[in-house]
């Protein structure tokens, strides 16, 4: 049966990813996906934005069942995340925050749709 979870984070860290650490968030991402059981079609792929205001490392990777995407702005301190992760399946929530906490979570806040029919929230914090 296909589910519509979306999982929406925020986060602000002290350790981000780098520019330099290309190789290190392609890995992230895809040990990432495959912890909540899921296949990469496409990706992950990696670039550095060096835009000022914007600067920061942004991924995307297409999974078989949906995206994953996720931007780090490192000239903030402390640094932000965000990280969207949808899927026409189900999400473990536990996981994706388990995965974050290496670099040094001081605060987030997330939600966790149900889109199947509408959107309907079954998580936040």
């Amino acid at each position: 049966m296909i589910k519509h979870h979306h999982f929406i984070g925020r986060f602000e860290v002290k350790n981000p990813p780098l520019g330099c650490q290309r190789d290190y968030l392609v890995d992230w991402m895809a040990k990432l996906i495959d912890g909540q059981g899921m296949s990469i079609l496409s990706g992950p792929h990696v670039a550095y934005v060096d835009k000022t205001g914007n600067r920061g490392l942004t991924g995307v990777t297409i999974i078989e069942t949906s995206h994953v995407a996720i931007h780090i702005w490192d000239e903030t301190c402390p640094a932000l995340v965000q990280l969207d992760f949808y899927t026409c399946g189900t999400l473990d929530k536990d996981k994706i925050l388990k995965a974050i906490e290496p670099w040094d979570v001081m605060r987030h806040s997330f939600l966790v749709l149900d889109r199947e029919q509408g959107f309907v929230t079954l998580e936040a914090a």
